[in-house]
């Protein structure tokens, strides 16, 4: 599948850190104040504007970067001059002449493990060839753009016992992990229903100033239905205990009509720009509805196409017998705690409710990107690979999360047809926890 696709794919930038976020970086962080035993050895795909910012992460945490690949020069000299400025000189040694030479770096003997931070398309097949390199893995997201991409993912973990590990940040914000520490205690009763949406004014970084696609333009060229589904449906999922207790088993999409980016395009470039001459298969907004094995239903939206302010890009609702959650007002009622039916901020059950990682690590994660997410990220895979713990965002949920992208594709192309979702697991999400 990668031969596919053009250079300027591979040379597209990750998605810019802001400028607040990035002040927080490298030097804030500690090993020490996070326990690791001992630098981890990682090589670095991709140090774009996401690839350089966890990079700085990466040098704070105390990992060593023996080799980093970009097909820009610029960014590999600026990501050198970095690990130099961090590690007494030491630059890393240096991959970048064609798409394909990643393999090079996978090749080397002091490199433990990978970090995939390359446009989305790009990821399936690197992360596919580090494991089978050896490498443990840890893969922007998505995890994959196609079913098969998914399937191969799962079939090089299990034959290679590696670790795999989906960056979804996300997971690992303090009112998402403060749901699932309710959630797992029981607070929320027989879970019904869970709302999620990843909902985010992208149609200025679909282009490049010429009016020709970055990696997310083609993206939406090339694909329909929910592009990137991981942000949105992963902290649901794992409230939900998919793949550990119960399974997403079927999906059906709908979509509406194209508006929202032709008029952004007609506004923004002019008659002979190339951005003109797109047609872009994706909608301005997909709805997917999902059901679980246990009766659960799944509201999945994606919105990159319509105008609007957003103060935050994601939204989450939870449902239970006995308690509700909603990010947009972030209120809880819960039964028998709450006064009457009144909402209540998330915050007054932080006391009682808070996630341990969050309790010990707060004042680090806290100057990091995300929410903080960045940090847990960064620290749980390292710690993964160091104690040969569990990923705790493993192959299945990345394969899972993913393959929402080509379903909700296919439903779409049969006019609303309910689709199944495969068990990647095969049949160990009964057992698994």
């Amino acid at each position: 599948m990668a031969d596919n696709f053009s250079r300027r794919m591979f040379l597209a930038q990750g998605m810019a850190a802001s400028a607040a976020t990035t002040v927080a970086l490298g030097n804030q962080v500690e090993s020490s104040s996070v326990g690791l035993s001992r630098p981890v050895r990682i090589g670095v795909i991709g140090v774009g504007a996401r690839g350089m910012y966890l990079l700085r992460l990466l040098l704070g945490l105390g990992a060593e970067i023996p080799a980093i690949c970009d097909l820009r020069g610029e960014r590999l000299a600026l990501a050198s001059k970095l690990i130099a400025e961090a590690r007494e000189g030491r630059e890393p040694a240096t991959y970048g002449e064609n798409p394909f030479e990643y393999r090079r770096l996978l090749g080397r003997d002091d490199i433990e493990a990978v970090l995939v931070a390359t446009p989305m398309q790009w990821h399936a097949v690197m992360s596919i060839d580090a494991l089978r390199a050896g490498k443990h893995v840890l893969s922007e997201v998505s995890a994959a753009v196609t079913l098969q991409e998914c399937w191969d993912l799962v079939n090089a973990v299990e034959e290679t016992g590696k670790i795999y590990m989906l960056a979804e940040n996300c997971c690992f914000w303090e009112n998402v992990m403060m749901v699932l520490n309710m959630v797992r205690q029981g607070i929320f009763g027989d879970l019904t229903f869970a709302e999620c949406g990843y909902v985010h004014d992208c149609r200025a970084i679909a282009f490049h100033p010429d009016g020709s696609l970055t990696w997310r333009g083609e993206l939406a060229r090339d694909y329909r239905g929910n592009l990137y589904p991981t942000h949105s449906l992963g902290p649901v999922a794992q409230w939900l205990g998919i793949n550990r207790g119960d399974r997403m088993v079927t999906l059906v999409a709908a979509e509406t009509k194209h508006a929202g980016m032709r008029h952004f395009v007609e506004k923004r470039f002019p008659p002979e720009s190339p951005a003109r001459q797109v047609k872009f298969r994706a909608a301005d907004s997909t709805t997917v509805l999902i059901r679980t094995a246990k009766g659960a239903l799944i509201d999945l939206r994606y919105d990159v196409k319509s105008a609007r302010p957003h103060p935050t890009t994601v939204y989450y609702a939870l449902q239970g017998t006995t308690a509700s959650y909603d990010s947009r007002i972030n209120g809880i009622w819960i039964e028998g705690r709450s006064p009457g039916y009144q909402w209540q901020p998330l915050e007054t059950y932080r006391a009682d409710f808070e996630d341990p990682l969050w309790r010990r690590h707060r004042a680090v994660a806290e100057k990091t990107g995300h929410a903080g997410g960045d940090f847990f990220v960064l620290q749980q895979f390292l710690d993964s690979v160091l104690q040969g713990s569990p990923s705790p965002i493993d192959v299945y949920d990345a394969a899972a999360w993913s393959a929402i992208m080509p379903l909700s594709e296919l439903s779409l192309n049969e006019g609303g047809r309910v689709v199944e979702i495969p068990d990647f697991t095969r049949g160990k999400w009964e057992s698994r926890i």
